[in-house]
């Protein structure tokens, strides 16, 4: 396009990720003549980044209430739209398109060769089976609205769209630097939407202790964590990682959004159990076990059985046994202290990650004044939204991700119905 120009489509899209081009592509098969805008180079710079480069497509949860109730309290909303276009859904669109699948621990669905870059192609090549036209490196300046409904949008430099409907998906704040920065958010509070405030999703913990520094790199699976500030507390079990600035993992992700709200009340306190499935005294019985087992052998020496090498050097200093002690020498005091440092060590949350560090956005469009059936915005009649612009935000493992393949579907295909 060139500057001044004026395009008259079906339905323009604004944002080139999985929720815009589900629905531009949606659209399109159905007949419309659409337009794709993207401000970046290429289409789904944030996409590539999923799942470590890998691209966890979605979660293998094919009940559409199970895998909305996954959700929480807003979860429900996605309900209809799981009806129409659920995990199951996800795999066969992308199976048919030649793209194999496997589906690994937690129930996660991946391409069968890892790749990021196969998913991409997919969905490019489903946009150019229907020919929608893709306006790459072009950054809306302006949308103009009138009597409730958008009359024509401005690119820089790149002349003006107009379009018979609209979607914004533009995503939310996470992971700026793939051009992910919130202005969808701000066109949609001009034309007199209401919005969460956005915050981090899915997104580590920086630790006050510098301890957690000497366990960088390693995961502990089975424990479990929780977070408490006052009388409230958050428990998950599953994976931690540690990391230079503190812990990262699926429970961590899984539980920041709601450690963030005990953050605005104060200190947030953590415990991590490294043997949640044995309660005191039965890791007690079972380090008496091993003690038995290597009673003439050095403390240092004689945990090898109960825990991973990485952490030992730590346990053994933070329980306070001499570690040259011999293990016949400990007594029942000084194991119990070592029964309960396992059962509960204790760590002090400094602060959630930046957005710069977040899978995704917690916030956005209110739910309120968006049509859960169709995507369509209640205040301004030619306007659909789609993806992680929309107040919804799931747990690890390829929820978001489908929550933009749905809502993306759903709201392109309501977009090119009612032209």
């Amino acid at each position: 396009m060139s500057k001044n120009k004026q395009e008259k489509f079906d339905l323009a899209v604004i944002g080139g990720g999985p929720a815009g081009i589900m629905a531009a592509g949606r659209a399109a098969e159905l007949g419309a003549r659409v337009v794709l805008i993207e401000k970046n180079r290429e289409l789904g710079k944030k996409l590539l980044l999923t799942g470590k480069g890998r691209c966890n497509i979605t979660q293998a949860e094919f009940d559409p209430l199970k895998l909305a109730l996954k959700f929480g309290r807003t979860g429900k909303f996605l309900l209809s739209g799981f009806t129409v276009f659920g995990a199951r859904e996800t795999v066969g669109f992308f199976n048919k398109r030649g793209l194999k699948t496997k589906v690994e621990q937690g129930r996660r669905v991946f391409p069968l060769k890892g790749r990021s870059i196969d998913v991409l192609n997919i969905l490019t090549g489903f946009l150019r089976r229907y020919k929608v036209e893709i306006i790459t490196c072009a950054e809306v300046t302006g949308i103009k609205e009138k009597d409730g409904s958008i009359k024509e949008i401005s690119l820089k430099g790149k002349g003006k769209i107009i379009a018979d409907n609209y979607v914004i998906a533009t995503g939310g704040k996470s992971h700026p630097e793939t051009g992910s920065t919130g202005m969808g958010i701000g066109w949609a509070k001009m034309l007199g939407h209401s919005i969460t405030e956005l915050k981090p999703a899915l997104v580590p913990f920086e630790i006050k202790e510098k301890w957690v520094k000497q366990l960088q790199g390693l995961a502990l699976k089975n424990v479990s964590l929780s977070a408490s500030q006052g009388k409230k507390k958050v428990v998950r079990l599953g994976e931690v990682l540690f990391t230079h600035f503190g812990l990262s993992g699926p429970i961590v992700l899984d539980m920041s959004r709601e450690v963030g709200e005990l953050l605005e009340q104060g200190e947030v306190r953590l415990l991590l159990d490294l043997k949640p499935a044995l309660d005191f005294e039965k890791l007690d019985k079972r380090i008496q076990r091993d003690f038995e087992k290597y009673s003439n052998k050095l403390y240092k020496n004689a945990l090898s059985d109960l825990l991973p090498q990485k952490i030992i050097p730590f346990v053994l200093k933070a329980s306070g046994i001499k570690d040259d002690k011999y293990v016949r020498e400990i007594s029942r005091e000084e194991r119990h202290k070592l029964v309960k440092l396992l059962k509960g060590l204790e760590m002090t949350i400094n602060r959630l990650l930046p957005f710069s560090k977040a899978i995704t956005t917690y916030g956005g469009v209110d739910l309120k004044e968006i049509d859960s059936k169709t995507m369509k915005s209640k205040l301004i009649s030619n306007l659909f939204f789609a993806g992680e612009i929309i107040n919804l935000d799931g747990p690890t493992g390829g929820y978001n991700l489908q929550l933009c393949w749905t809502t993306g579907r759903v709201a392109g295909e309501n977009a090119a119905k009612v032209l």
